[in-house]
Parts: structure tokens; C-alpha cells; sequence
């Protein structure tokens, strides 16, 4: 059921109560003196409240049980502050009227500012006010992987998720699918190809039999920008973030959230080559110097064999020979063996 549905019959409900107040007990909405039916203003007075309410609901867009937490918290702490300082006696001698207002004004502002205060802590602050206790649950969590655009687009994402690589629940914010709808909505071919893919591999992850995938519907209000919500989001939910951005993850390590770089993750499972090793390798296409052949890994490393270019197309048995390291990263050579070739 939408919230949308939810508001409505909320606002029924409300306008029903206030019709029947209005018969029961009509002098709660209605003026003996007025001249309109108790039941027209015990509708309006109900429609009123019920209004009241749904607009309060709609500021709060955003404002998660943590938050009321903290802020409950906060005013507790404030409100005790406040009863202290108006206990010690530091107004006893102003008029009573003026120590009313002093007292008001002690509570609405040390409320205030504990409650500010609390919301923008995080949970190890609150270790300093009650240390030594650390309250943990019974059952742990289950671990929350938070998706951004990058990483959906890109797609191995799915593939980790299909492998059983990854664990816990998959959530992705609805400002992120709407930047991919965005996306695949542009005028530009390669960007609207790029969003399109990036709805593909959301689907495929919809689908898959083992992780449980939602879709977070509740906008970060406090925060502008798409890496700024998630990265408040991944602290509210305390998730690990998953992306292919450097800057995002470099944001996300300073502000001290977990956070996985996919092109770190593939970088660092690159199988090691030494000079001297053997492999079957296909050779894909020519080299640009005299007889050389190229062929590729699994995971795009490119092996310049030299004497391959007759072996194009063909599967040959390869010897390491040296490795350079470049700019654009690790460049390997190899050397055909013979009597290898394989037909194609």
C-alpha cells in the first residue's frame, strides 16, 4: 500500500471523527450563537486536523527513527540542563515576572541546542556521555550493501551478486534510480546507452534468488547532490557503499564510512605473471611490430606474444617472457613455444 492510499484513508478517518464528534458532543466544534450545522464544522474541523497532520508528515520527509531518537535524546539532556541551571538559584533575585521569562527561554533554548546537537552526532559520541556501556543487539543486523549510479552501470556488481560473493541486503536509493532514469533518458547516445544498461543490471539484480534487493524510497532532504545523499544515507544505515567513483570512495574514507572500489577489487584480483610461466592463450589479432600476435586474459590484461601473428585466431601455447610497467599500466610479452598451435 502507497503512502499515497495511507493519507487518504488517514484524512477519511479524520474527517469521519470530526462528523461525529459533531453529533455527539456538538459544542466542541460548534458555537450555539452560528447559524451552520454542527456538522459542517465538525467535517471541517476533522478534514482540518487530519491536513495538519500530512503536511507535518511531508516536512519530516527524511527524518529517520535514528534521528527522532537522537533528537528524543537530546531534549531529554537539554531539558535537564535547563532544571539544573534554573535550580541553582541564580535568578532568586529577579521579579517573579521576569524570572518566568528566564526560565522559558532556559528551556526552549538548551532543548534546542541538545536536540541539534544529538542530530548531528554519530552513535560514538553518545559512548562519551555513557562510557564503558555499549549497548549492542542480540541478533546482528544483516549487512547493507548500498549501490550508487557508477557501479550499477558498470555491471560486475551483478556479477559478484550472481557469484554469491556478496552478502546482506541489497539497497538502492530511489535518487539513484532516478539519476539512471535520467540518464537513459538523454539526448546524447552514449548516455542514454549507458543508462539504459545501468536499468538492465538492476533488473538482473532484481532477479537474482539469493540477496534481497530494495529500493529506498525515502529522499535525503539535508543533503544536495547524489554522492552527498549517499554517503549520509550509508552512515544512517550504517551500509557498506559499493562504487566505481575514486572521488565518492575518497569522500567516503575521510568521513570514515566503509566503502568498496569495484575497479580496486578487479585490480587486485589480477592473476600475477612471472617471466618463465606457461599458458594456452588465443591469439586475437596482429601486433603492431613485425610478427607480433596479441591476445588477452579473462580480465582484458593484453599479452604481446612475439613470432604470433601466423598463430592469429589460433590457441598457443605461450611462454612468458619479460614484463613492462607503463602509465597505462603493466604491459606483458611473451614468446610463441613450439610445436603449440592449436587450429582455430
Amino acid at each position: 500500500m502507497s503512502f499515497k492510499v495511507i493519507r487518504i484513508l488517514f484524512l477519511s478517518l479524520c474527517t469521519l471523527a470530526g462528523y461525529a464528534i459533531s453529533q455527539v458532543q456538538p459544542e466542541l466544534v460548534h458555537h450555539p450563537s452560528l447559524t451552520t450545522p454542527p456538522s459542517v464544522f465538525g467535517i471541517l474541523v476533522g478534514f482540518g486536523f487530519g491536513g495538519l497532520l500530512i503536511a507535518i508528515d511531508e516536512m519530516m520527509k527524511g527524518f529517520s527513527l535514528r534521528a527522532f531518537s537522537a533528537a528524543t535524546f537530546g531534549l531529554i539532556l537539554g531539558t535537564i540542563i535547563a532544571w539544573l541551571v534554573d535550580r541553582s538559584e541564580l535568578f532568586v533575585y529577579a521579579e517573579p515576572r521576569v524570572q518566568w521569562m528566564i526560565r522559558l527561554c532556559l528551556y526552549i533554548a538548551f532543548s534546542y541546542i541538545g536536540m541539534v546537537l544529538a542530530m548531528r552526532s554519530n552513535k560514538e559520541d553518545f559512548f562519551l556521555i555513557i562510557p564503558y556501556v555499549k549497548f549492542e543487539p542480540r541478533d546482528k543486523a544483516e549487512k547493507v550493501l548500498l549501490l550508487d549510479t557508477s557501479v550499477i552501470i558498470d555491471g560486475r556488481i551483478a556479477d559478484l551478486i550472481d557469484a554469491r560473493f556478496l552478502e546482506g541486503v541489497v539497497v538502492v536509493p530511489r535518487f539513484v534510480l532516478n539519476e539512471l532514469q535520467k540518464v537513459g533518458d538523454s539526448a546524447d547516445d552514449a548516455r542514454r546507452e549507458r543508462g539504459r544498461r545501468g536499468l538492465e543490471m538492476l533488473s538482473r539484480i532484481q532477479r537474482n534468488e539469493v540477496n534481497e534487493v530494495n529500493i529506498y524510497q525515502t529522499d535525503v532532504v539535508d543533503e544536495d547532490g547524489v554522492d552527498a545523499k549517499l554517503i549520509h544515507l550509508a552512515k544512517i544505515l550504517d551500509a557498506t557503499l559499493y562504487t566505481n567513483d575514486f572521488n565518492l570512495g575518497k569522500i567516503a574514507e575521510l568521513q570514515h564510512v566503509r566503502h568498496v572500489n569495484i575497479n580496486e577489487l578487479a585490480a587486485a584480483l589480477k592473476p600475477v605473471l612471472l617471466p618463465g610461466e606457461c599458458m594456452r592463450l588465443k591469439i586475437a589479432r596482429e601486433g603492431k611490430d613485425k610478427d607480433q600476435g596479441v591476445g588477452y586474459l579473462r580480465d582484458g590484461t593484453m599479452i604481446v606474444v612475439n613470432n604470433g601473428r601466423s598463430h592469429v585466431g589460433s590457441t598457443v601455447d605461450v611462454e612468458i617472457a619479460s614484463l613492462l610497467q607503463n602509465s597505462n599500466g603493466t604491459m606483458v610479452f611473451a614468446n610463441v613455444k613450439n610445436g603449440s598451435d592449436t587450429p582455430k
